[in-house]
């Protein structure tokens, strides 16, 4: 057993029994490879990999590659979701080395912690065109005992690049006008018009980029299709609900077979937005499946809600969730209720899957809408209503089979920023579906993220496992938790949430806001020293941390007027523009603001205007003003939908239509809109921005 038997990360503790001698990251890791004058071999992984666990068995489960390992490399295992800041740096250098990325990511590195050699997956023997791990490593040996002045030159090389490019390089001038429509004509190029999604396979969800589309009357078909298409593909779980994490094939049928809080939170607050922007009740169904996917399986007890589900089982891929028809058979019989499921899942005796590392299991089916309801009540003359129903109920009885079989591991550890997506889902979902239930749940949420990873001086910790928090809160952190906040004090409408966002903001804007830059780093001051530190903005699986931080200063200008917080986003997009006209696909939480940023209520006519009143902010009827200068408006008219102001005291009787949201994330329109009713407004319920009338 190595050193890795005591960490909290489920996935350092899987290599824990390898005989490689792994150790976690930290100084002790370095200070050994000084003493014995040996390179570190880093591996990055994350327990649900299934190409991590592929490398393991081919290559750290061996005993002679662990020899040789432990000879001539101090050994160095992090699980990229517990240090996403270690990942991110080594992952710049592994790209700007082979212009690729994934993991496992292996990198060596000179006991100054600088990278001089990277890739991703090795195999343990040459073929198909990659080396074998094995011959990197003697290559790696060799150049090290052989010319090291020359290795550390080019390592250090290769960290100032990196600490370079790791700088926003911003454009000058300003954003242009047609910015956000050259962003979706952009996305238009390369959006597959017949299967949804960007590109060709592999294919990957990309909320954040549907979710600038849902705001874009231009580009909302593109979103809309795209979703509907992963809907009824096999990337979306057809019996249990949630989605895997990407599709390899470009129709959506083969996933890889992960599944991410991530991508579920995201996705659901995606889907809410597609319902409520096109009334289709089918977006509802698969965001209320998804939310009952993470309620059962990635819940913890006491509110906190785990990082993933592993792609494998029992060491073969997708084993769980794929079908032979046989095995329907076995549990709807031989009759017509087998061979409906079996017509509308696509499940075949050719299958459309086949793990390569275990081709004993043969060919299996991956459930999919194969045929439609519409179109099995005309193959089977039946109607539409009865054959829905009947495959809601054989579903259900095949995922209680399913649910007997072996099932995939489950990462339980809590990740705070990962949790804030949570969060604001389910927030989101309690709001939009008038679900108390989901609320309550996300009220636990906030709770145990509160006891467990909150400390006394209102940061946050990362991460959570083993009743034991550690690792020093990063932006992602801060920033994507205050966004839940936010998300739940618009839900529930308790202040305290909100107060509580607002205290995450002062911590990001302390700690995290880099003024020479104009953007917001990923780690904090007080975090460890790394090659670089990075300030993301290209939306990779989650919105990224300046997109998150900028909307949250959104929210702060809006609910608060905090000096120079709507200045802070402006000036964070500004920094990223040249790479958002260049990329419009990875900029999707940027590309949001300005124009569908958090609006102010719209201007009253003048004549319904106080005298020499200036510009006026609106508040939530149960909102406190810090304020008390301003008396009473005695009464507004609220959306029954999202509770927004419309109009207070003197201008009530103009409020008698529905209206845009204010709130980017509603659209009170159509058979949504619940009209309004009229509430009376506390003591100084409204708040003036800027210079006070006199």
């Amino acid at each position: 057993m190595n050193r890795l038997a005591a960490e909290s990360s489920p996935y350092l503790r899987q290599h824990a029994d390898n005989p490689v001698d792994w150790q976690p990251w930290g100084e002790a890791a370095f200070a050994e490879a000084r003493e014995r004058g040996v390179p570190l071999l880093l591996s990055v992984g994350y327990s649900t990999c299934h190409w991590c666990h592929v490398m393991a068995h081919e290559s750290f489960e061996d005993t002679a590659t662990a020899s040789y390992m432990n000879e001539h490399f101090v050994n160095v295992k992090v699980d990229r979701e517990e240090r996403p800041d270690v990942d991110a740096v080594y992952m710049a250098a592994t790209q700007a080395m082979t212009g690729q990325g994934g993991w496992p990511m292996t990198v060596f590195l000179t006991p100054d912690a600088e990278p001089f050699y990277a890739g991703t997956y090795f195999p343990p023997r040459d073929g198909q065109g990659m080396p074998s791990f094995m011959r990197v490593m003697t290559s790696v040996v060799n150049a090290w005992t052989g010319d090291r002045e020359k290795i550390v030159a080019n390592a250090q090389a290769l960290s100032a690049h990196v600490r370079d490019a790791s700088q926003p390089r911003p454009a000058a001038g300003d954003l242009p006008a047609d910015f956000l429509e050259r962003g979706v004509a952009n996305l238009r190029r390369v959006s597959d018009a017949v299967r949804g999604g960007f590109g060709g396979a592999p294919k990957f969800p990309a909320p954040t980029t549907l979710d600038f589309l849902l705001t874009r009357p231009e580009g909302r078909s593109m979103a809309l299709h795209t979703l509907r298409q992963m809907g009824s593909g096999g990337i979306y779980d057809q019996l249990g609900g949630g989605f895997h994490r990407y599709s390899v094939d470009a129709e959506w049928r083969v996933p890889h077979f992960e599944k991410m809080l991530y991508d579920n939170a995201q996705l659901v607050r995606t889907l809410l937005r597609a319902y409520q922007v096109s009334g289709d009740a089918e977006f509802a169904r698969l965001a209320r499946d998804t939310l009952a996917y993470l309620e059962r399986e990635m819940l913890h007890p006491d509110g906190g809600f785990f990082s993933a589900q592993d792609a494998d089982t029992g060491g073969v891929e997708g084993l769980t969730f794929t079908w032979i028809p046989e095995e329907v058979r076995a549990v709807l019989g031989d009759g017509e209720d087998a061979t409906l499921a079996l017509q509308h899942l696509g499940i075949t005796d050719g299958g459309n899957f086949l793990d390569p590392h275990r081709p004993e299991y043969g060919r299996r089916s991956v459930p999919f809408v194969a045929q439609s309801v519409a179109e099995l009540a005309a193959l089977h003359g039946d109607s539409e209503e009865r054959i829905g129903m009947r495959l809601e109920g054989l579903k259900n009885r095949l995922h209680a089979a399913r649910q007997a079989r072996e099932q995939p591991g489950t990462d339980d550890k809590v990740l705070t920023s990962w949790n804030g997506l949570a969060l604001a889902a389910f927030a989101d979902a309690a709001r939009v579906l008038q679900e108390p239930h989901y609320l309550e749940i996300a009220r636990r949420n906030a709770d145990f993220i509160r006891a467990e990873l909150r400390l006394p001086d209102g940061t946050l910790r990362h991460t959570w496992g083993g009743g034991q928090a550690k690792v020093e809160g990063l932006l992602e952190d801060h920033a994507l938790y205050a966004l839940g906040l936010v998300a739940l004090f618009q839900a529930g409408g308790d202040t305290a949430h909100l107060e509580w966002a607002r205290e995450l903001w002062d911590i990001v804007r302390r700690d995290f806001w880099n003024e020479d830059a104009g953007v917001f780093m990923a780690s904090g001051g007080r975090a460890e020293t790394l090659l670089t530190r990075q300030a993301p903005g290209f939306d990779s699986a989650v919105l990224s941390d300046n997109a998150a931080a900028a909307l949250l200063a959104l929210w702060m200008d809006r609910y608060f007027a905090v000096a120079d917080a709507e200045q802070l986003a402006r000036r964070t997009v500004q920094s990223f523009q040249a790479d958002m006209l260049a990329a419009s696909g990875g900029f999707g939480g940027c590309g949001r603001p300005p124009r569908s940023w958090p609006r102010r209520t719209p201007k009253l006519p003048s004549s319904a205007r106080p005298r020499n009143a200036r510009r006026w902010r609106w508040w939530p009827p149960n909102f406190h003003c810090p304020s008390r200068r301003w008396p009473s408006r005695r009464r507004a008219a609220i959306c029954r939908c999202c509770r927004t102001v419309r109009a207070a005291g003197w201008a009530t009787s103009a409020a008698t239509a529905p209206v845009s949201c204010p709130l980017w994330t509603r659209r009170c329109s159509g058979g949504n809109w619940k009209g309004w009713r009229t509430e009376r407004f506390p003591a100084s319920g409204l708040r003036p921005q800027g210079q006070n009338p006199p």
